[in-house]
């Protein structure tokens, strides 16, 4: 296919492709972020204590920050596709299951370095994740399931109809400046 545009078709440079990354990066890091946060800031006032410390935000931030650079690096080795003959929802599903994993995975090894951090053992630490409650444990994993499915859907809405059509359904056309 000739291209009238022959740097249409180009890859980006690399300085380009990095600060795509960074932005990506970001974007995926203030999404988790703000879930984390919110599930956080529930769990905190269901125990009812009084102050809630901002420093457990600081944690779930920087939870969001690994969980996103992982989910980027899965990304990068399994790629995100839509399959138009079966459609957006039944070609990510399996992605969600898998990103999901990753998070709960994360969540595990918090549990761990949480326990170690206040003199407990790691691996006894790790088995106490979510109370050590299988059924809490699911109920868990399906609010992971729920955050990582709309961020698969809209990724997957990208890569079928193009970023700039995706802005444009998203927060309407653009204005001239």
């Amino acid at each position: 296919m000739n291209s009238s545009n022959p740097t249409k078709d180009a890859p980006p440079n690399l300085k380009r492709r990095v600060v795509n990354e960074f932005q990506k990066a970001i974007r995926l890091t203030l999404y988790l972020g703000t879930w984390f946060c919110a599930i956080t800031f529930l769990a905190e006032t269901a125990l009812r204590e009084r102050p809630i410390h901002l420093t457990i935000f600081g944690l779930a931030m920087i939870k969001a920050g690994i969980c996103a650079k992982f989910m980027l690096l899965g990304q990068a080795a399994y790629p995100i596709t839509v399959n138009k003959k079966y459609g957006i929802v039944p070609s990510l599903f399996t992605e969600s299951l898998v990103y999901s994993a990753i998070v709960l995975i994360f969540s595990y090894l918090e549990s761990g370095v949480d326990g170690l951090i206040h003199g407990r053992n790691f691996v006894e630490s790790l088995a106490s994740f979510g109370h050590a409650d299988p059924l809490y444990v699911l109920a868990l994993s399906i609010v992971y399931w729920l955050i990582i499915w709309p961020y698969l859907l809209f990724s997957g809405m990208k890569l079928a109809l193009g970023n700039a059509t995706v802005a444009e359904i998203m927060f309407g056309p653009k204005r001239p400046r």
